[in-house]
């Protein structure tokens, strides 16, 4: 099979590899399509989050990719719960099962991460992480990390449940109660958006979303913001304060920026939750004084743990929000470089890339739009 494999900080390069084989509770899928997230850049760049053979990812034959969906061509030995042929996206970990933290319940917390070869073999997988991921054009998955695909949903939404479900899993986080709740989305990525999205069609009232690039913002509109607001114009402590009276319920900070991260601190209501979905690069100081003072619980996240991809799969299933207005080009796996060109430096004001490997009706660029 076609894959390509990191060499040296941003080097990736395409080569042959061999299909790999599904083992015990593992499919072999055929990869349809493959979305580029921030966390691929950083990998491709720093290494982490990676961790290949205990350490980092460079010049180990590693293929990177997460985001991906595709179709189930082969099965492992005992599997009954999937059939060949059936369209499945896909979640990135799959606990080892045994460690305290998976039996909790907390798989993408696993503390064997990254154990999983040779005589440290655990059975952690994080494909695109600890093991090979998406971009190539087979993958194994465990069958605990698929979801199926409805027939009416393109190869492209697909690849976004991933997105949802890391948006989903932080509301889960904050308590999933959010009908009725004020909640406030800090920064317009993919992440951010399908906050909007999730929270809004779990029923949070209001919701409101704040970034620098207006654009981005009107996006979040069409994806059930009540009001949004640009930070480079409008004080956003102010405006959730005079919206919600007393500061937000809930909080999902995804700019990773020190000031983001403080106006959550300052518009959190008593009593209320922030969820930290985004990691900075740097320390961050902030007012610990008036987390404990005013009672408000800090959340960080990792991935989309909780099946969460599956409860986010549920509405996009359901329309309950359209999540391919974050897809803004398509690409072939040929083209993969300039793909991550594209998500680097937002050309053209790319959110999400997709990346397909089986469409040769691919083309270069922005995506035309459905009629």
């Amino acid at each position: 099979m076609k894959a390509w494999v990191l060499d040296g900080p941003n080097e990736l390069h395409l080569v042959e590899k061999p299909v790999p084989s599904p083992q015990k509770a593992e499919v072999l899928v055929r990869i349809d399509a493959v979305a580029i997230c921030a966390t691929d850049l950083e990998i491709l760049e720093y290494g982490t989050p990676a961790l290949i053979q205990g350490g980092s990812p460079f010049h180990k034959n590693f293929t990177p990719g997460h985001e991906y969906m595709g179709t189930v061509a082969a099965l492992g030995p005992g599997v009954d719960e999937y059939r060949v042929g059936e369209r499945v996206t896909v979640e990135i970990h799959a606990g080892c099962g045994q460690c305290v933290r998976c039996r909790q319940g907390m798989y993408t917390s696993c503390l064997n991460y990254g154990l999983n070869y040779g005589n440290v073999n655990k059975g952690h997988r994080a494909n695109g992480f600890t093991t090979d991921g998406g971009f190539a054009e087979y993958a194994i998955n465990n069958i605990n990390t698929l979801s199926r695909v409805p027939d009416d949903m393109s190869d492209e939404e697909a690849t976004l449940v991933v997105t949802a479900g890391t948006s989903m899993y932080g509301l889960t986080e904050l308590g999933g109660l959010v009908a009725g709740e004020s909640v406030v989305v800090t920064g317009p990525g993919p992440i951010g958006l399908l906050a909007v999205a999730v929270a809004k069609a779990l029923g949070a009232d209001p919701v409101i979303l704040s970034g620098t690039r207006d654009g981005r913002l009107e996006i979040g509109k069409k994806l059930g913001a009540d009001r949004i607001v640009n930070i480079k114009r409008e004080n956003l402590v102010s405006v959730v304060k005079e919206m919600t009276g007393r500061g937000a319920d809930y909080v999902i900070e995804c700019s990773g920026t020190e000031d983001a991260i403080n106006q959550a601190t300052q518009m959190t209501s008593r009593g209320g939750k922030v969820c930290l979905a985004a990691f900075p690069h740097e320390p961050v100081l902030t007012d610990l004084g008036a987390l404990v003072k005013n009672n408000i619980y800090v959340y960080g996240i990792r991935g989309e743990g909780k099946s969460a991809t599956r409860r986010a799969m549920a509405l996009m299933a359901a329309k309950r929000f359209d999540a391919t207005l974050i897809h803004t080009h398509t690409f072939s796996l040929a083209e993969l470089p300039t793909a991550l060109h594209y998500a680097r430096n937002r050309i053209e004001d790319a959110i999400k890339v997709v990346v397909k490997t089986y469409d040769t009706e691919v083309r270069m660029g922005k995506k035309e739009l459905a009629k």
